[in-house]
């Protein structure tokens, strides 16, 4: 039977008939019974390759879909004519299609073995199985299909749009070390565009699970990801001291001094090798214990063939003229800018230097397009650009807006929540909106836009609702916690008065005045006195304040985070007044109750600490930190600036 009989019309009632003939055997397929289906087909030879489903699919299609019913699959392939290998389905794929799209890898290597052209039938949508093992996320069978699928076929899978296309299509499943390879193997592809019009590189800033400004790592994942190794370096040469080719033309002494030093050097290699295995030995067994570094792992050596790949496709983009790189890397510099990806970008602008002046549909350069988007690594590279700055920042977009107008309007909600709470929401807009106005030049502050807006009223009308959300959020939280304070006020005043034991009938003096216990207990509640009616007081400010705009860049998170922070303590003195009097009054000099007490005192004060600590933290780094702006990561740009 022919591939081409698949789109041949068959009358309904007899499709139907031989469905229902078929389904035993279609049973089988999926089964891996080889026994049944071989006892089909010696009572109906016409079966290997007959249609048994309706996408008109063979016995063969259905086996391949199970890597366990690799005997099936064997014993088929043995028992059906080369020719029927390549039987197509109602979508004219092959069997191979097939394997390609489940990962199969040993079925595919049987196919091919048998008929070595079937790599090269395309589908109805010209796709090949390699494409679609690429599109399905199977590496494994990647790599194979590449190792069979040959360049001297029309059209050539690895050149032009096919090509194009395929290596889009890998670096789309994340086969970053596998796209490297075809990359080096036809380097013309990675200035060839796809249909879409995009290219390798514009595809890979557009992913941000390919490198780690993409990602979000916990302080302990940040570490164990600086200190685990992805792979073993390579040991330097031996050329270290002297001209190995020559030794015969020197003197003995100097050909005694060289040796010496070359056995210095290997020894010294040799022990940074052993060294460098002992350590990668030792993070792989912690690997296979723990499985999260292990994805701390993987993770770390995807970014790092990520970038491999990044560095290839902007060595190839050097190699065209300068009209054709620019019209190739200019929407990976846009994407890389929107995104946040630094390490694009710096990798970009490392090869074109001139990227840096693109601009976008709407005539947003890198840094407007940084500033709406809040990416505050991309804006950094302003301090690494020094006497340029103030040149590169002058620019208008369509609308006349300048870049002090775009850090005026409101971030998008996908960035402007990463911050918990609408005041400190509003603090982090006024951060970047003072930032900014250092960068531009005097007369740009009452420039007007398009719309006869100054950048002022810009930042004032797009914010004003997150104002008035802010102030709710910031009274709303200092009444809930001047409820708190005034509670643990008025229970320290009244321990105060009435002290634990009672006083003496002789001199009105406390009857544990003279033990330690009684002490902390007096200390203790004095500061929690103390503590909270602070607190009170700036949660009163707070609730009595104006609330402008300007409020909210330091005055306010100020109040807020002294009343929360004296809240804590008056909470955790309150507790330690609380055990002491508890010691002093039943302890009785045992020290066995002070587990219990001390257990129990710090219940409450732990479960304050947890919930409010992640606030407190982050209002404290927004407000003394040092901030999200000027840190300085070693940019690659001012390496060729200098």
């Amino acid at each position: 039977m022919m591939a081409s009989s698949s789109s041949q019309s068959v009358p309904s009632n007899r499709v139907d008939k031989d469905l229902n003939f078929q389904l035993p055997l279609y049973k089988a397929a999926i089964r891996g019974d080889w026994e049944s289906a071989r006892n089909f087909f010696d009572s109906d030879p016409d079966a290997v390759t007959a249609r048994i489903s309706k996408i008109s699919e063979t016995v063969l299609h259905i086996a391949v879909g199970r890597s366990e019913a690799i005997h099936f699959v064997e014993k088929l392939v043995e028992l059906m004519p080369t020719e029927a290998l390549s039987l197509t389905s109602k979508f004219r794929e092959t069997a191979l299609h097939y394997t390609a799209k489940y990962g199969n890898v040993q079925a595919a290597k049987l196919l091919v073995a048998r008929d070595p052209e079937l790599p090269h039938i395309r589908n109805d949508t010209n796709f090949l199985p390699l494409h679609l093992a690429a599109l399905f996320g199977q590496k494994e069978i990647v790599v194979y299909l590449l190792t069979v699928t040959r360049e001297n076929v029309e059209p050539n899978p690895f050149a032009g749009r096919p090509g194009s296309l395929l290596l889009s299509t890998i670096v789309h499943s994340g086969f970053y070390d596998v796209a490297l390879d075809l990359v080096r193997r036809y380097p013309k592809l990675a200035t060839t565009l796809t249909p879409g019009g995009n290219t390798a590189l514009s595809i890979l800033a557009g992913i941000p699970s390919a490198f780690p400004s993409g990602g979000s790592l916990s302080f302990w994942q940040k570490l164990i990801y600086f200190c685990i190794p992805v792979k073993l370096a390579k040991a330097s040469h031996l050329r270290h001291g002297c001209d190995v080719e020559n030794l015969s033309e020197r003197p003995a002494k100097q050909m005694t001094l060289c040796w010496q030093s070359l056995i210095q050097n290997f020894r010294r290699d040799y022990s940074i090798l052993a060294c460098q295995k002992v350590y990668t030995e030792l993070w792989n067994i912690i690997g296979r214990a723990v499985p999260q570094v292990k994805k701390i792992h993987d993770t770390k050596l995807t970014h790092s063939q990520a970038m491999d790949l990044v560095k290839c496709l902007c060595m190839e983009i050097l190699q065209v003229d300068n009209l054709k790189s620019g019209s190739i890397y200019k929407p990976a510099v846009i994407l890389a800018a929107t995104l946040g990806h630094y390490e694009v970008l710096d990798e970009i602008l490392n090869s074109f230097p001139s990227a840096i002046w693109c601009l976008d549909k709407d005539g947003h350069d890198l840094f407007q397009i940084a500033v709406i988007n809040r990416r505050e690594t991309i804006f950094n590279l302003l301090y690494d650009l020094e006497e340029h700055a103030h040149l590169v920042t002058q620019n208008t977009d369509i609308n006349k807006n300048n870049i002090l107008h775009l850090a005026g309007k409101l971030a998008p909600p996908h960035r402007l929540n990463l911050v918990v709470g609408t005041a400190l929401q509003m603090q982090r807009e006024l951060q970047w909106y003072k930032e900014v106005e250092k960068f531009v030049t005097p007369s740009y502050k009452g420039k007007e836009n398009s719309d006869g807006k100054m950048p002022s009223m810009v930042f004032t009308e797009e914010h004003k609702n997150l104002v008035v959300e802010g102030e709710q959020w910031l009274k709303d939280t200092a009444k809930s916690c001047t409820f708190a304070t005034t509670l643990i006020a008025t229970v320290v005043f009244a321990a105060a008065i009435t002290v634990p034991g009672g006083s003496s009938t002789h001199t009105g003096l406390p009857i544990f005045e003279k033990k330690t216990p009684f002490v902390v207990f007096a200390v203790s509640n004095a500061l929690s006195l103390c503590s909270s009616m602070i607190s009170v007081s700036m949660f009163l400010f707070i609730l009595n304040s104006r609330c402008a705009e300007g409020d909210f860049l330091y005055s306010l998170p100020n109040k807020l985070i002294i009343g929360l922070v004296n809240l804590f303590l008056s909470l955790a003195f309150m507790m330690i007044a609380f055990s002491s009097a508890i010691y002093t009054v039943f302890g009785h000099g045992k020290a066995w109750i002070l587990a219990p007490i001390t257990v129990l005192a710090c219940l409450p004060v732990s479960l304050f600490l947890s919930m409010q600590f992640p606030l407190v933290k982050d209002m404290i780094r927004s407000t003394y930190g040092p901030g999200i702006f000027g840190k300085n990561r070693n940019n690659k740009f001012r390496q060729i600036k200098n």
